[in-house]
């Protein structure tokens, strides 16, 4: 489905039950909803007894592109235009790297709005230097090389180096999902994540139910930066992905799915 949702066409999906709790999901950077919709993932796992939306953040996936003049702020006034569209007055919001930089920036703004969150392969704190310039350098790669080569590149990032022979559908599946992205989305998004606040200071606030998951591997957004969420978070539980790197949802869907679907059935 599509909408025109503050002043850009979103695609989404919604599904499951309308009558039941909602979990919205918030992909990463620069992925689509199909990184949750792939086989055996997450919109499968949930529907069967939540009410489920994905979304392509704008720029991102199906949605349009417009000014790509981004910033989390706009991504997260996205997202309540979209709930307000739905009419969802709360969900649970569950974003992974870039989507959890979205749900904190929510619930920090919204609180209300936000029955419980689920902190993927992510952190709170904002870029430093050595992070903003290497994002700058990733503007100039894209101008100088195209998508393909930033696609190829990036899965090796993001990725545990096992899950190109274990989960090798899901690496072509993103590596595709990326070279498609538009370049004026790479960099309004680039510039968007590297002018973004610093959460840290707001997570002793948080009052919903909240579960942290982090791969093993993740070099991105690694368990340190997850148990730091964990600490500063009143009354946060975590788990570590065996294996998965930094797209733990899809490199060990059975695990990923086991703890979400615990955790999201405590929340009524």
């Amino acid at each position: 489905m599509k909408a025109t949702i503050n002043n850009c066409l979103i695609r989404y999906i919604d599904v499951g039950s309308p009558s039941s709790v909602p979990v919205i999901f918030i992909h990463g950077f620069p992925f689509s909803h199909r990184m949750w919709n792939f086989s055996g993932g997450q919109v499968e796992a949930i529907s069967a007894t939540n009410r489920v939306i994905a979304y392509d953040i704008r720029g991102h996936g199906e949605s349009e592109v417009g000014t790509g003049h981004y910033s989390i702020e706009l991504f997260v006034d996205d997202l309540f235009a979209l709930m307000d569209h739905l009419s969802i007055p709360k969900a649970i919001l569950c974003g992974l790297s870039m989507g959890g930089y979205i749900a904190l920036r929510a619930v920090e703004r919204n609180p209300e709005r936000v029955l419980g969150l689920v902190l993927c392969d992510t952190k709170s704190e904002a870029d430093g230097n050595e992070a903003k310039i290497k994002r700058a350098n990733s503007i100039k790669f894209v101008k100088a090389n195209g998508m393909k080569f930033y696609a190829q590149d990036y899965v090796k990032i993001v990725f545990a180096p096992a899950s190109f022979d274990g989960h090798a559908e899901a690496v072509k599946s993103i590596q595709s999902i990326v070279e498609r992205t538009a370049p004026l989305s790479i960099f309004g998004s680039l510039l968007a994540l590297a002018g973004r606040t610093d959460a840290t200071s707001s997570l002793p606030n948080i009052k919903c139910p909240t579960f942290i998951l982090v791969g093993e591997k993740d070099s991105v957004t690694p368990v340190a930066a997850a148990q730091n969420l964990k600490e500063n978070i009143p009354g946060a539980e975590m788990a570590v992905i065996p294996g998965a790197g930094h797209i733990s949802n899809m490199e060990n869907p059975t695990e990923f799915n086991k703890l979400l679907t615990q955790f999201i059935s405590q929340i009524k």
